[in-house]
């Protein structure tokens, strides 16, 4: 069927797109992920092959903030701890002693204002929190007014201020770790890390040792280095450490909304459009 196969949606990374598939499909036109994040492809080789490329930005963005925003209030309200103690039976407990962390009036930092970013500062400020940025380029003055959010030129000066650091950008050369020891050790020794863009932008064994401290107060990862880590890794054994399994966007529209835009387009492609959501080697 190789001849005849003249696009690929990718769903969860599969099939694994190489020089060897490449060159077994001549008449391969176009390749669809099921996703926005991009870095398990080279996007070089596959346009040196003449084949576009496509993500599905807009089907996640809307869940992707959601969870976002879940794990920063399960940390925060140790909702996970919490249920095991109400479920457990055989142990005692006062609820004076399980102090969570108060949401409204906090200070969140945003690394990466993009299109998960900007609506994780929209869900943000119905929390009544303060609200941070950094990124590339700078939100127009209306989109920062919306959601009363203050452009950090530096990500010094937001590691500095935060209650709450979220992580929502690309996996690039340039963000690969990202978060490392000089980055932890400038945050508030009460503040949480929420990653919800990829493992490797943060470094993961700096923030083994900033949670084991109190260099930072805690974390709330839905993606890891790998996934899913070894079951003795020290992340699995820290009580202030929440994990969920790169589960991000995984909704049941989403998932639905996803497919729409994949076939949308692998369509356009197919047919000489332009594609809604083409992506170029950079």
């Amino acid at each position: 069927l190789s001849k005849k196969v003249q696009a690929i949606y990718l769903w969860w990374h599969k099939p694994v797109i190489d020089q060897e598939l490449l060159q077994s499909l001549p008449n391969l036109k176009v390749i669809a992920n099921s996703g926005v994040g991009m870095d398990h492809l080279d996007l070089k080789l596959i346009a040196s092959f003449g084949v576009k490329i496509a993500n599905a930005p807009h089907a996640v963005s809307s869940s992707t903030a959601d969870a976002g925003m879940a794990l920063l209030l399960a940390s925060a309200r140790r909702l996970v701890e919490v249920h095991h103690i109400a479920t457990s039976s055989s142990v005692d407990y006062c609820e004076a002693d399980i102090l969570g962390v108060k949401v409204a009036g906090a200070t969140l930092g945003i690394i990466g204002m993009g299109r998960i970013g900007y609506k994780i500062a929209l869900r943000a400020k119905a929390f009544e929190m303060n609200i941070l940025y950094h990124n590339r380029t700078r939100r127009k003055a209306q989109e920062e007014q919306a959601v009363s959010a203050t452009c950090c030129e530096k990500i010094d000066s937001l590691l500095q201020q935060a209650d709450f650091v979220v992580v929502a950008v690309s996996l690039t050369p340039q963000t690969r770790n990202l978060i490392g020891k000089r980055e932890l050790e400038l945050m508030k020794p009460t503040a949480t890390l929420i990653n919800i863009s990829r493992g490797a932008v943060v470094d993961q064994g700096p923030l083994v040792t900033a949670l084991q401290t109190g260099v930072i107060g805690a974390a709330a990862l839905d993606v890891t280095n790998p996934e899913p880590l070894p079951r003795d890794h020290p992340l699995l054994k820290l009580k202030n450490v929440l994990i969920t399994p790169h589960l991000g966007s995984r909704t049941d529209k989403a998932t639905y909304m996803i497919t729409e835009e994949a076939v949308e387009n692998i369509l356009a492609a197919l047919n000489g459009r332009p594609m809604p959501s083409e992506v170029l080697p950079s």
